[in-house]
């Protein structure tokens, strides 16, 4: 039964092959690119429930016991993401379908968007280190290509920064893979782990662990972020949403794996240099955010806000902040693909991307001005709606740990939020609109359809969070107590 966990990585690759020699069937690239999103969902459904029943599940390739082999891992923490990352590829596909554009689609673009979620759900399910590198790439690699799609000026720029700041980001990866091999003998992260708390956690160990803290925080976009505005601006929107509610949660995904797990055992060193740099990042995203004057720059902003709230998690690291981290990552994937979606319609029915030359909106388009105030509130943490929980829960690990300068950063910057998007909520939305109703463009139903979907999940993750909380303390607890993943690894008689 453990052969499904490769599903999630292996179906994405084998679809998006097949699609290349389908480029010039448009309807069919999207009814498979669809399904096969909804498929990997359901496996992810499968997964949970069969982690709750059998405790975290592992797939030894090739019959090789760890930690010799490459292996993938299910615990609920990494399904969990791999569950809101294929229902957002889903959306955004959909969303897709109506302004992506036949150019766009002939470009090869549902194969490109399967390979991007082959390598994200990769990056989650991995349990070694090396094969982390690897399923990074193909996620790179993919992501190349989708940002230049298209081949505008602009875009050709940012492409170029886009792709230079990861090869930079991918060379550091391998030498501090290098370093970390040559003292430990072992790339399994559980057996990294293992090692690291029989033999201590030296100055070398704690260095590599610092180049970890580099690479992983370049690709997060924790404090070393002045790629993102650009890059996350230039790609169409569905691409936008796609690379907001996805890449940068690998990159924190990794950085959880390496410091609660292989590397947990200097937290005064490695923490606090977290914290920091995660304050300084909430600092610099609010400044943008509030110096912002276009739709784009200010979600962009909110991203990097989003990265260094979730990150004051990883700082303080108690069960509680934990728990915070994984509900608000699974909240903030559904949160940051639902405003890049909006913002690119917003651009898209007004020609505009200045907040002050869009108005009137909501006099023309009632539904989704209201849906774009859902997304506003769940950003914010209002409660019931989804980002309410995961704030409180980071907020209990802040007082519990005495952390009440990160929780100061933290809470301010909800303000923050709250004001960027009100801005753009009362500055476009309300007012005398200057659209005509003759020049008014209707939205396409599968744009609607795409809003009410995220707005079903972010309300229902909210509402529903007593049913989801299972699977969110379970992670929690695997990722506070570090011996539950390693024996389930390394205890070759499961």
């Amino acid at each position: 039964m453990n052969n499904i966990i490769v599903l999630p990585l292996i179906v994405p690759i084998i679809t998006a092959t097949l699609l290349v020699f389908l480029n010039n069937n448009i309807k069919l690239q999207r009814i498979v690119s669809l399904v096969t999103m909804v498929f990997v969902a359901c496996i992810s459904v499968v997964l949970l429930q069969l982690i709750q029943n059998e405790g975290i599940l592992r797939l030894d390739f090739s019959g090789w016991m760890p930690p010799f082999g490459i292996l993938f891992v299910a615990d609920s923490f990494s399904v969990l993401l791999v569950l809101a990352a294929s229902i957002v590829t889903a959306i955004c596909l959909i969303y897709a379908f109506s302004t992506i554009g036949e150019r766009h689609e002939k470009m090869y673009f549902y194969p490109f968007v399967l390979f991007l979620i082959a390598g994200v759900n990769g990056s989650f399910l991995t349990g070694d280190i090396f094969n982390l590198f690897v399923c990074f790439e193909v996620m790179l690699l993919a992501s190349y290509v989708l940002i230049a799609l298209g081949g505008g000026k602009i875009q050709l720029r940012e492409s170029i920064k886009y792709v230079l700041i990861n090869v930079v980001a991918s060379w550091m990866f391998l030498v501090a893979l290098a370093y970390l091999y040559g003292t430990l003998k072992t790339l399994n992260m559980a057996h990294i782990a293992q090692r690291v708390a029989e033999a201590g956690q030296d100055p070398l160990l704690t260095v590599v662990s610092l180049t970890f803290l580099v690479v992983f925080g370049l690709k997060a976009g924790l404090l070393l972020f002045f790629w993102l505005p650009g890059s996350y601006s230039v790609p169409p929107t569905a691409v936008q949403a796609l690379f907001a509610a996805l890449l940068t949660k690998v990159g924190m995904y990794a950085l959880f794996r390496t410091f609660m797990l292989m590397f947990p055992l200097q937290p005064e060193i490695t923490h606090t240099i977290i914290g920091v740099m995660a304050g300084v990042t909430i600092i610099a995203g609010c400044m943008g955010a509030l110096a912002g004057r276009d739709v784009r720059t200010i979600a962009t902003y909110n991203v990097i806000i989003s990265v260094g709230f979730i990150l004051v998690a990883l700082a303080i690291g108690t069960e509680s902040a934990m728990a915070g981290a994984v509900y608000y990552l699974v909240h903030d994937i559904l949160g940051k693909a639902f405003l890049f979606l909006l913002i690119g319609t917003m651009v898209l029915v007004t020609g505009e991307i200045v907040v002050k030359n869009m108005n009137g909106l909501i006099r023309i388009y009632p539904l989704f001005g209201w849906l774009f105030f859902i997304m506003m509130c769940a950003l914010v943490g209002i409660p019931p709606l989804s980002g309410f929980i995961g704030k409180v829960l980071i907020g209990q690990g802040a007082v519990e740990t005495e952390s009440y300068v990160l929780l100061a950063l933290a809470f301010g910057s909800s303000i923050i939020v709250m004001y960027s998007l009100l801005r753009i909520f009362l500055a476009s939305f309300f007012g005398e609109t200057s659209i005509n109703e003759e020049d008014k463009m209707p939205i396409p139903r599968s744009v609607m359809a795409s809003f009410v979907l995220l707005a079903i999940f972010i309300i229902g993750l909210g509402v529903g969070a007593e049913g989801l909380a299972v699977y969110v303390n379970d992670a929690a607890y695997t990722l506070s107590n570090p011996s539950v993943y390693i024996d389930a690894i390394l205890n070759t008689n499961k």
